[in-house]
């Protein structure tokens, strides 16, 4: 039997981070597949909706939020098929589905591609929204085709080269992402030892250089244009880390939320943290990292408010 919007939607719903801090949704909705993401999007047409992923690279006032979020955990289906050439796979996603264990699935299978996000906390939805990425590449290197909604429900399929990727960047943050088909390549047998060795040295290098064992939510800042006092201004980007470093904020700690000593474009928190604790911590490295070099972070980490008083 289906499900009404009654029975989908429900009130003052707790939602879950990765800083494991702030407050809840005035009206949540879970859909169990795109019919009922439809019927929520259209019966709240004109409202402010959210779209919820892994619940990581977000904080959520501790006032909470109004409007709907829709969590797409349940569209989390995956599977494979064959492409244009015989070593090219289609890796075709619903936005819920979770971009670790594909990236080992992927890799136990003899696919590569997924390899190089290794150790990044996403869903699938969530890390083409925002083009995840680091080191060792981007997701939008490996994107075929996005399958989204509109606002009032309508369904959309967007070719790769129709989207306006950029770094940290994706233009669909108007849409709602229901599956993403991803290009990777199979790899020979003999060469699939190298490719776990692969995964195995990007994940070695995250835990090496950030704070995996502490509660955060990945990188707080976008790394900044070069352009600023004492930096070449050649248009390249320079490391949001290394500025918060060199601008004395590694270990700042306001309330229960601190500047990660390993990475310091990293916040993490602590016992008793409140949201308000990590949002003054940002203002107040965006605020010293400007003194330092006249530069102006951008939050990479989302921060839900409430739209309404």
């Amino acid at each position: 039997m289906s499900r009404t919007l009654y029975d989908i939607i429900e009130f003052n719903k707790a939602i879950d981070t990765w800083f494991g801090v702030g407050g809840g949704a005035d009206r949540y909705a879970r859909p169990a597949d795109r019919e009922e993401l439809a019927d929520c999007l259209v019966a709240y047409a004109g409202h402010t909706v959210r779209v919820l992923g892994d619940g990581a690279n977000l904080l959520v006032d501790d006032d909470g939020v109004d409007g709907l979020v829709v969590d797409l955990a349940d569209l989390d289906s995956a599977e494979y098929s064959p492409g244009e050439s015989p070593d090219e796979v289609i890796l075709h996603a619903q936005a819920g589905a979770n971009l670790p264990r594909l990236i080992v699935e992927s890799v136990r299978e003899g696919y590569s591609g997924l390899e190089s996000l290794a150790g990044i906390p996403a869903s699938i939805g969530g890390a083409v929204i925002m083009n995840a990425g680091g080191a060792f590449g981007s997701i939008s290197e490996l994107v075929t085709r996005v399958h989204a909604m509109s606002s009032t429900g309508a369904e959309l399929v967007i070719p790769a080269e129709q989207i306006s990727f950029d770094y940290r960047h994706s233009g669909l943050e108007h849409l709602v992402i229901t599956s993403v088909e991803l290009r990777l390549r199979r790899v020979a047998e003999k060469t699939r030892p190298a490719l776990r060795d692969r995964l195995k040295e990007v994940m070695a290098y995250k835990k090496k250089t950030q704070p995996m064992a502490d509660r955060s939510a990945g990188c707080c800042f976008k790394n900044p244009l070069a352009v600023g006092r004492g930096l070449p201004g050649s248009g390249t980007r320079v490391s949001a880390g290394k500025l918060i470093d060199e601008a004395g904020c590694k270990g700042l700690r306001i309330g229960g939320a601190e500047v990660s000593g390993v990475h310091a474009n990293f916040i993490v928190t602590h016992d008793g943290c409140r949201a308000h604790d990590i949002i003054e911590l940002m203002d107040e490295v965006e605020r010293r990292v400007h003194a330092f070099c006249g530069v102006h972070l951008e939050r990479e980490v989302k921060v839900w408010q409430r739209t309404e008083p």
